[in-house]
């Protein structure tokens, strides 16, 4: 993305004022240009978009445009400032009756510089306190794949006719701009500002205004955005800040701006929002577990059980117990003992920790500079332990998560495709938890994801293929797991061992159950739910083959052997301790819940979860 800067406007009214004024407290400003008069204390405006726009890491190139008579003030801004002087634009204006207006100036950087992809403008001599964070303002437009219109809620102070005024739908989308509308003309007071992200493909709607309107009056911002949100869905986004614009505005007006922006930015200036992510239990489908012998994988996110992290700045680093998982008060010692006995000692603030120790190893050693910002991590979770949905993998997924956002990372600097190894290595190095990289795939990527983990496409590429399947018109999946299940990763047996030692068996099934997968994608692709029952089916099989009863536990077993026979295909979804199945009879279906709920299980129908759906 290209971030474009305009400076060029020619503050007439203002500067005459300073150059007059007698009490001699402006006279080093004299000549001066907007954006580079005091913002915040000795913080120049352009200085605090400069910081916002370059510590981010979002912008492939970003340009400064401003005019002949001001050129040689911002390239010494930006010697000073490490800004590339070859970005600066002049638009060869030197008053303000020769100034040619902000879309223009804004079409004059796109043609000199030969743009074509996704922009983001601003105007660059904007008073504001910097509690938002740009990175947020581009997902956000990446998300809602429509362009994008920064605004802020009116103070009491400002009156509509001051600024542009956008309506909005309940789903964001702009329905109405309205250039400085008197309070009759609109009950809103969602004030719109120079601060908008433009998809590269509309691009060419600038290049049509530009052709149609050549009229000064008609080449400032506002009139073009009147046009352009009816040509194309623009979004709002509303951010919790307000933006004083250096305009035609008086000395005494620009005085009391700076006045109500640091009265609103120095208490403020160092907090943040709470940031949550949530990160969903998953189903192995098909194919597990090979992912962790270079096999292949069908898994499923459900959003019948999540975890979510809460990451919010404070004064010190505080990671947060949780009352239920990280108990350290009991009743007595009967009741720590029915505790631990159950609950074992491992909580999920040990996952929180690694992640964290893990995330700044990871910065350091790419020499990602963090900011030097303090959190407290919260967690919450209802995946239930120890039956094999990931509840582990779905604790540090949500923690990274919340550490990228917090600290402005994006996939530049930790790719999608490799944060699934990342979330393994702080199970595996970390906490020595035995796992394979399928849940952290799917719990990275969501939805319905078929994985191909063949040593190599790792080794060549240094992660798996991973593929996202449509979701629609899937059979009604069930889910069956014990109330008090045995520890899940003793499932594994001497397995690992014996594919280490070349044990032939061990192989030959690992192939099998890569087979299994790539079947079950043809028949997902089809629709074809018979084909995939016999699949899982088979899939238990050759499990039970390798592992042997022993090591799959006669719990695990009985729930199995209810459901074959009532008819259901049924198979492991993780390392033990929990079922699904797929029964294509109702009639069957309601029978064997029956009886397993009769047996002491728990059971529910699964309810997938599509990543693409996430708001």
């Amino acid at each position: 993305m290209i971030c474009i800067i305009l400076v060029a406007g020619h503050g007439v009214q203002l500067e005459k004022e300073i150059k007059v004024d007698k009490s001699g407290v402006y006279s080093n400003l004299q000549g001066v240009p907007k954006a580079l008069l005091p913002g915040i204390g000795d913080t120049k405006i352009l200085d605090l978009w400069w910081e916002a726009i370059n510590t981010r890491r979002q912008f492939v190139n970003v340009f400064l445009v401003t005019n002949a008579d001001k050129y040689k003030y911002y390239e010494r801004w930006a010697t000073a400032n490490d800004f590339p002087v070859e970005n600066i634009i002049n638009d060869g204006t030197t008053t303000y009756d020769t100034r040619l207006g902000a879309v223009a100036d804004f079409h004059l950087c796109l043609k000199i510089k030969k743009i074509k992809d996704d922009v983001m403008v601003v105007a660059g001599d904007m008073l504001f306190f910097s509690n938002f964070d740009i990175a947020q303002v581009l997902d956000y437009f990446k998300w809602k794949q429509g362009d994008l219109a920064v605004c802020y809620e009116l103070d009491a102070t400002e009156c509509t006719q001051s600024r542009g005024i956008v309506e909005m739908d309940a789903d964001n989308r702009i329905t109405r701009f309205l250039e400085k509308p008197d309070h009759t003309q609109t009950e809103s007071r969602l004030a719109s500002v120079v601060f908008y992200c433009f998809h590269k493909d509309s691009l060419t709607l600038v290049d049509k205004y530009m052709a149609e309107n050549t009229h000064m009056d008609q080449l400032v911002f506002g009139k073009f955005f009147e046009w352009f949100v009816q040509q194309t869905p623009v979004y709002g986004m509303k951010l919790p800040t307000r933006f004083q614009l250096i305009g035609q505005i008086s000395l005494e007006e620009y005085r009391q701006q700076v006045e109500g922006i640091m009265a609103l930015a120095l208490p403020l200036r160092e907090r943040i929002s709470p940031i949550r992510s949530k990160s969903y239990a998953r189903i192995g489908l098909i194919g597990n577990p090979s992912d962790g012998f270079y096999g292949k994988t069908i898994s499923m996110s459900i959003s019948n059980f999540w975890a979510e992290v809460t990451i919010v700045e404070s004064e010190k680093l505080v990671l947060t117990p949780h009352k239920l998982n990280d108990p350290t008060e009991f009743g007595g010692l009967s009741d720590l003992h029915w505790i631990s006995r159950k609950e074992g000692y491992l909580g999920g603030l040990r996952l929180l920790q690694a992640t964290c120790k893990k995330f700044y190893e990871y910065c350091a050693s790419r020499g990602i500079a963090l900011a030097k910002r303090n959190f407290t991590l919260s967690y919450e979770t209802n995946i239930p332990r120890q039956v094999g949905l990931a509840g582990s993998s779905a604790i540090v997924v949500a923690t990274l998560n919340c550490l990228m956002r917090f600290f402005n990372l994006t996939g530049n600097d930790l790719p999608k495709a490799l944060r699934p190894e990342f979330v393994l290595n702080v199970e595996r190095e970390e906490l020595f938890i035995q796992a394979g990289l399928q849940d952290r795939v799917i719990q990275v990527y969501e939805g319905l994801v078929y994985m191909d983990f063949a040593f190599d496409l790792i080794r060549a590429q240094g992660h798996g293929l991973y593929m996202n399947l449509e979701m629609s018109q899937l059979p009604q999946f069930w889910l069956a797991y014990q109330s008090n299940p045995s520890d899940s990763g003793r499932i594994h047996s001497n397995v690992k061992a014996r594919w280490d030692s070349g044990d032939e068996e061990v192989h030959k099934a690992m192939k099998q159950f890569a087979e299994l997968a790539s079947n079950s994608k043809d028949a997902i692709e089809k629709k074809d739910w018979e084909t995939l029952a016999l699949l899982m089916n088979d899939n238990f099989d050759l499990r039970r083959k390798v592992y042997g009863d022993k090591a799959l536990g006669s719990r695990n077993l009985e729930m199995i052997e209810v459901a074959r026979k009532h008819g259901s295909a049924a198979k492991f979804p993780g390392s033990g301790g929990a079922v699904i199945g797929l029964c294509l009879d109702p009639q069957c279906q309601a029978s064997m819940k029956e009886e397993l709920l009769e047996r002491g299980f728990v059971v529910c129908d699964i309810v997938p979860f599509d990543g693409n759906s996430r708001s």
